[in-house]
């Protein structure tokens, strides 16, 4: 075996470790095989030999999986489709292994072009998460928000005040909306806030359109099969999309944001929020937008308030951290699953840490292998 091989091997097991701890054992087995054939010289050797190299190369086993699911859910690997749940199938974990590599052997030449797009999910579950930070804002200044996402994709989590959460009695949002969030009780956040949202922008660097059959398809390719919950969502959250258009510019996020924070709203509170994005932006992108929000921070005043709403990895969880101006005080206010659930409200628990102005916000890169400009 080569050093290539190790290496895309220890890669490949790294993520199926990943998928195992957030549930779902279907891709935790198939990447496991696959490591093992690549150990082995087989057909999946060959498929990611291109791919291989460096730090890059962590983020190829969940571009394989979604390339090798958009097979099924276009039809042309039905063996495997028959063992999906996302295409009707019924899930056997043992005949799952090889009509995978039935698929990669079949449509070898095929494969290498859709694992080289970006790892595209729009995942919904997130707002979920991200809820508790935006009532936080709305709660403690009492304006309407401005939203500017980045990383937005097709702008499913810029509409999260369409969307329904339930804890129990306790709801809040969309009544008729059939994406619902529901909460455990003791963990959820408080939803006896009121909030308007004013305006709604987000960036991409490959914004997807959620009424194009093309992008619908490739953002359900990089849904895992077995999670039927994350399918219903973003299948319910596509389908209300069209009564809600909201505008995502093609873009890159540091220059971006600098656009967008360079014009002083006032009268709204702007929130700048984005859930595993900085995975994907090299150093020198999260530098930047680093310094856009810190810049934009100084500015800051009661009557045009700054807000940072992130959720990015953190071992085995996300963590959910609010930064808000004038002041820079972070707080943690909430963990969270990778994909939303389960989400532990703790803003209650956690004090506001005041932030020096050398630091910033926290934007390390984390452990890799970790769902995130969209991890699955």
């Amino acid at each position: 075996m080569t050093d290539t091989q190790a290496d895309m091997a220890g890669a490949l097991r790294a993520q199926a470790t990943a998928c195992g701890m957030v549930g779902s054992p279907l891709y935790e087995r198939l990447l496991t095989n696959a490591a093992g054939d690549v150990e082995r010289g087989g057909v999946m050797s060959s498929l990611l030999e291109g791919f291989a190299g460096g730090s890059t190369f962590y983020g190829v086993p969940l571009k394989l999986l979604g390339a090798v699911h958009r097979l099924a859910l276009d039809g042309s690997a039905p063996q495997l489709a028959a063992l999906y749940p996302s295409t009707g199938g019924s899930l056997d974990l043992e005949k799952s292994w090889p009509a995978f590599k039935q698929a990669v052997t079949e449509h070898a030449e095929r494969l290498p072009a859709l694992i080289r797009r970006p790892v595209q999910t729009n995942e919904v579950g997130r707002s979920a998460a991200l809820l508790g930070g935006f009532l936080t804002v709305a709660r403690e200044t009492g304006l309407p928000l401005r939203l500017l996402e980045l990383g937005a994709s097709a702008g499913l989590n810029l509409r999260w005040d369409r969307y329904l959460y339930v804890a129990e009695e306790r709801r809040w949002g969309n009544p008729s909306s059939k994406v619902v969030h529901r909460f455990d009780a003791a963990n959820a956040p408080p939803l006896n806030v009121d909030a308007v949202v004013g305006s709604r922008r987000g960036c991409d660097s490959q914004p997807l359109d959620p009424g194009s059959p093309e992008d619908r398809l490739t953002l359900m390719s990089y849904v895992w099969p077995d999670q039927s919950w994350r399918i219903g969502l973003l299948r319910a959250a596509l389908d209300e999309a069209a009564s809600a258009p909201v505008l995502v510019e093609r873009a890159d996020a540091g220059e971006w944001i600098e656009n967008a924070l360079s014009e002083r709203v006032p009268g709204v509170a702007t929130v700048v929020f984005h859930s595993l994005v900085l995975y994907w932006m090299d150093e020198q992108e999260r530098a930047r937008v680093e310094a856009a929000l810190t810049a934009a921070g100084e500015q800051a005043t009661k009557h045009s308030p700054l807000a940072w709403l992130q959720m990015e990895a953190s071992g085995k969880q996300a963590d959910v951290t609010l930064t808000t101006w004038p002041g820079g005080e972070q707080r943690l206010i909430a963990r969270a699953g990778y994909h939303g659930r389960p989400t532990t409200w703790m803003a209650d628990d956690q004090p506001a840490a005041k932030l020096s102005k050398a630091a910033g916000p926290r934007t390390k890169r984390r452990a890799r292998g970790r769902t995130s400009k969209k991890r699955a």
